[in-house]
């Protein structure tokens, strides 16, 4: 008896929960690489942190023996491109999961059956943001070893960036 009434209770916590997740549908505008308008609301991607658009970042360009030559480029810029072509003429969904200080909704967002937050990391185009979530550590690791997208390179976590230009403006 108690079991069943355990399993009711169960069950219509689940439901509850279920009734109160949040999903937002349509066309999304990219506003960076980690952060979509949808709908006229502010979506930063969950679990995932992409290079700010004025980032630059380090790829070889030139090697022979032990000369090398890197060449630096807007990888935060590169990231917002590619997704914007990535997103193109696509509906997508994404599923709410709570909202950030700075009032943007946080979401893991789907084109089709495509996790666009996993999507980036393993395009070696965004990093895990593992102060917030490990969800997507495996895709970065694998885009590490691949050296894709910003792997191929150097580069400061895009935290680590922003607190840099942050001490310098504020110096």
């Amino acid at each position: 008896m108690q079991k069943k009434i355990f399993l009711k209770i169960l069950v219509f916590f689940f439901f509850i929960s279920s009734v109160n997740a949040t999903t937002l549908e349509g066309f999304a505008k990219v506003i960076d690489g980690d952060t979509l308008r949808l709908n006229d609301i502010k979506i930063r991607l969950y679990g995932i942190d992409a290079p700010e658009v004025n980032q630059k970042c380090y790829k070889q360009f030139f090697s022979f023996n032990l000369l090398n030559y890197n060449k630096k480029y807007y990888c935060g810029k590169e990231t917002s491109n590619k997704l914007k072509v990535f997103l193109k003429n696509s509906k997508i969904v994404c599923q709410i999961k709570g909202q950030d200080r700075y009032k943007r909704k946080i979401a893991i967002c789907f084109k089709n059956s495509i996790d666009i937050n996993a999507w980036l990391v393993k395009e070696g185009l965004a990093v895990a943001y593992k102060k917030y979530s490990k969800r997507y550590s495996y895709f970065e690791k694998q885009a590490r070893d691949q050296k894709k997208g910003i792997w191929a390179g150097q580069f400061d976590m895009p935290w680590d960036w922003r607190k840099k230009k942050n001490k310098l403006w504020f110096n």
